[in-house]
């Protein structure tokens, strides 16, 4: 398993732990990494992906939400949500990882940790922010 998969499956753990307490987001981030640090060759992209969803949260969960067709994001799985939040960030904050790859980890991590229907469940509301967004950036190109 790589280095990002594994970075991507803490990640996935960590937001799991920031959802389930009372404690603001990033104090919950830090207990989870005082208990479960996260290991040297894994700490940069996980902190990135980690605070990351956790700064943009709002802006993600909106993404999430406009294209979850009759479903509310406090319905989903903790597992499926989280996943898809961690891809969301990757396709509007990391560049260098392709749209596709961010859509193929979260599906086979879903599957590893979520329900039997995670896969498809991800991979239709990320398959559908991702044509939106390309919608979005052919636009800009062509003004």
């Amino acid at each position: 398993m790589g280095k990002r998969r594994r970075a991507r499956e803490l990640a996935l753990q960590s937001l799991f732990y920031v959802d389930s307490t009372s404690a603001p987001p990033l104090e919950a981030l830090d207990l989870f990494c005082q208990n479960f640090p996260p290991p040297k060759d894994l700490a940069q992209f996980f902190y990135e992906l980690a605070k990351g969803v956790i700064n943009n949260q709002d802006e993600i969960d909106r993404l999430i939400e406009q294209h979850s067709n009759n479903w509310k994001l406090y319905r989903m799985s903790a597992v499926d949500l989280n996943l898809m939040r961690i891809a969301a960030y990757e396709f509007l904050f990391c560049p260098d990882v392709p749209r596709r790859v961010s859509i193929n980890e979260a599906i086979d991590i879903g599957k590893r940790f979520g329900t039997a229907e995670s896969g498809a469940f991800i991979n239709g509301i990320l398959d559908s922010i991702h044509l939106h967004l390309g919608k979005e950036e052919k636009a800009e190109k062509k003004r």
